[in-house]
């Protein structure tokens, strides 16, 4: 089972996708070029402080608003692990997954962490925060393999046998 470690970065509820990247920066050629631009209506400097491997901890209705796929394509980018909040938009849910990245439902976590805390995610299991364990539900294997390739379309072309 995969396991990983990684600090906390503590937002609210409601972080919704223009937020995590605003419009006029949607104007910008490349996911590389925006990623600066990342949570900066909240906290401007939250993207520079963001080191590869941290995982974000957020409340409920993370990812809501316009369906832009910037949206979870910047998180990644920023190097975040995984986002594990209260409960997640539907679509922005669907987007990140498509991009590879992990999302974690986790009711409870959000009203114990501190920002700059570690926590130890335990893959469909658990996540461990100063040795008291949160569980969390399993993803389905399905999903768990267009993760664990980096995207669907990564996914796709290694189980249709392509070069990625």
């Amino acid at each position: 089972m995969e396991q990983f470690t990684g600090k906390v970065w503590v937002l609210g509820d409601d972080i919704d996708t223009d937020i995590i990247i605003p419009t006029e920066y949607l104007a910008l050629k490349t996911i590389e070029d925006m990623k600066q631009y990342g949570f900066s209506p909240l906290r401007p400097e939250l993207a520079a402080q963001i080191q590869p491997g941290d995982i974000i901890v957020a409340g409920k209705n993370f990812g809501c608003g316009s369906s832009r796929e910037q949206a979870p394509e910047v998180i990644k980018a920023l190097g975040i692990r995984c986002i594990i909040a209260g409960s997640f938009a539907r679509i922005f849910f669907r987007n990140s997954i498509n991009n590879g990245l992990l999302l974690i439902e986790q009711n409870d976590l959000h009203d114990y962490v501190q920002e700059g805390d570690t926590v130890t995610v335990t893959v469909n299991q658990d996540v461990d925060h100063n040795g008291q364990k949160f569980p969390i539900a399993s993803l389905p294997e399905n999903l768990v393999e267009i993760i664990n390739a980096g995207g669907l379309v990564k996914a796709m072309r290694r189980r249709n046998g392509l070069a990625e």
